[in-house]
């Protein structure tokens, strides 16, 4: 069984007591760094007022980001694939042209 730890965080200046995993903290701590960042880039366009708010298109936003990241990682990993697919076709040509 893992064991939990509570972690401090703060995000626009708000701290929030967050359970993590023992040894996950690091990342957790990351996490929260990023979100804050994202979170002060909203705040600061002025547009957006209130911390929920503020927070939802934080979520909103980073949620884009790594569709956009998935879907060129999928992107990148079928062209491999398909050079990979190239290499093997020509290789399996010369083969067949040598016997």
């Amino acid at each position: 069984m893992t064991s939990a730890r509570s972690v401090t965080v703060r995000l626009l200046d708000k701290e929030y007591t967050i359970s993590c995993p023992d040894g996950a903290e690091a990342e957790l701590l990351a996490s929260a760094d990023y979100l804050n960042d994202k979170m002060r880039e909203i705040r600061s366009t002025g547009k957006i007022v209130g911390l929920e708010r503020i927070a939802v298109m934080a979520a909103l936003n980073m949620s884009h980001e790594l569709l956009k990241s998935k879907e060129h990682n999928r992107h990148t990993i079928e062209d491999q694939l398909r050079r990979i697919g190239a290499k093997i076709d020509h290789s399996l040509q010369r083969i067949d042209r040598d016997d």
